[in-house]
């Protein structure tokens, strides 16, 4: 009995037989559900970042370079899962998360009034760009070369967002429930990862983004509580 490429045949077999699942047969189910899980909860995880800003009308503490940075990411990492056929539970959130990335970097652009022609550049170099890789029509050295890469892409989008936190003491607009459910979404992944037996180097971009995610969301709840102390003493 498959529903949505998960087999339930061990499983109810087992329980008719009147006997708890072996893992063998549980863990790869556990997996697919935890996967599809996932890709429903990024269709909504960058929002409350969109909405946070979009509310204060500011994009103040935000490293532009930073969601710049994880659009490339999340295009790379798209392209290479599609070109290698994974299932689509092992990677369908990244569908939702680059198009609310994308938009969420045009409401920064839209707040970062006037932009330079530095932006402009980077911009449209991505528009010229990222329809060819999606497609994968590019030499397949390159795509690795580039999948391989985005892992870097990746931290270093993290980095500068980091670093802008802690040299201002204050995480700005950053929104706690988007950095929550990005913290949650890649020790989910990490877990689902395993079962799909993906190449070693989606493993590696899974906890690169718990390490990352995990400082970010750190720096949140500690610099939110100075902010929070600092206005009752100026009221």
């Amino acid at each position: 009995m498959e529903f949505f490429g998960m087999d339930f045949t061990c499983v109810f077999g087992a329980l008719n037989h009147g006997k708890f699942p072996e893992k063998d047969c549980l863990l790869p189910l556990i997996s697919k559900l935890l996967g599809y899980c996932i890709v429903a909860a990024s269709t909504t995880v960058k929002l409350p970042q969109i909405m946070k800003i979009l509310k204060h009308q500011s994009i103040r503490g935000l490293s532009v370079i930073s969601f710049e940075l994880e659009v490339v990411g999340y295009t790379i990492a798209l392209a290479y899962c599609v070109h290698k056929r994974l299932p689509f539970s092992a990677y369908g959130e990244l569908v939702f998360l680059l198009v609310q990335a994308i938009v969420l970097v045009a409401v920064i652009y839209y707040y970062s009034q006037p932009i330079g022609m530095k932006t402009w550049i980077r911009a449209l170099l991505y528009c010229a760009l990222a329809p060819t890789v999606l497609a994968g029509q590019i030499n397949l050295a390159l795509f690795e070369a580039l999948y391989a890469s985005q892992h870097a892409v990746f931290l270093f989008s993290r980095i500068p967002q980091i670093w802008k936190n802690f040299s201002n003491k204050s995480t700005g607009e950053l929104s706690l429930l988007t950095s929550m459910m990005n913290f949650g979404g890649s020790m989910v992944r990490v877990f689902t990862s395993i079962q799909e037996n993906p190449p070693s180097s989606v493993l590696l971009g899974s906890a690169l983004s718990i390490v990352t995610h995990s400082t970010i969301l750190s720096q949140i709840i500690v610099y939110q509580k100075s902010d929070v102390k600092k206005e009752k003493k100026t009221e």
